[in-house]
């Protein structure tokens, strides 16, 4: 079994490389409290768009909207097939995988095209579904280096390969403390296949999450479009 890194070992946050245009968050055992601690912090004003797989029974509808949403100064959805990739946070509903995904034949008065949501009911992965890797994956692949991918407490290995395509196609990456996290499976993981540039408490990874929505806005140039 591959451990982290002791935590004395591990590079400090990076200062915001560039401006990023989404996070991307992966959770699972534990995930439900890591996700209001994120919340919490984020004031109304936030502008980036979060997009969350949190791992859920597969045979029942979600409240996980609605528990959210009552914590929430931002908007709290659930993923719609085809929707656009708006500020707020969305969270991928039940039993279908959410990726990221653009059209680049459609363009807006600003350049930018389109990035959109795409739900898919294709095989399990990870024995999930939605899965981490999925959304990660296809983060990395519409925005490349403008992507910020957060792994976070869960009890498997999905969000590995995502966090490393994410890595690889430039963009940020960071990852709860193994020694914090309610389940460390996921965290170690992520960092063993990534090495991601920050691995880091919760709270230290909130505050990592307001700069990069600080340093965004005042650098206003996106390469995608979406509106409030």
């Amino acid at each position: 079994m591959t451990h982290a890194p002791p935590i004395s070992d591990l590079t400090p946050p990076p200062a915001p490389l560039a401006p990023v245009d989404a996070i991307v968050i992966g959770v699972s055992a534990g995930g439900v409290e890591a996700i209001l601690a994120i919340l919490a912090l984020l004031p109304a004003s936030f502008v980036l768009p979060i997009v969350a797989v949190v791992h859920l029974p597969r045979d029942r509808p979600s409240l996980l909207v609605e528990v959210l949403g009552a914590r929430a100064r931002i908007d709290v959805r659930e993923a719609e097939d085809k929707e656009l990739l708006l500020p707020g946070l969305t969270i991928a509903p039940p039993d279908y995988h959410l990726l990221l995904d653009v059209d680049r034949g459609r363009r807006h008065l600003a350049g930018a095209p389109d990035v959109r949501l795409a739900l898919s009911n294709d095989a399990l992965v990870s024995y999930c579904r939605p899965a981490i890797d999925v959304l990660f994956q296809s983060a990395a692949e519409v925005l490349g280096p403008r992507v910020a991918g957060v792994v976070l407490t869960g009890a498997n290995a999905d969000g590995a390969l995502g966090l490393r395509a994410i890595k690889a196609a430039g963009g940020l990456c960071a990852v709860q403390s193994p020694d914090e996290a309610p389940a460390r499976t996921m965290p170690e993981a992520a960092i063993a296949s990534a090495q991601p540039q920050f691995v880091a408490p919760l709270n230290d990874i909130i505050q990592w999450i307001l700069a990069l929505d600080a340093h965004r806005a005042v650098n206003t140039e996106s390469t995608v479009f979406y509106d409030r």
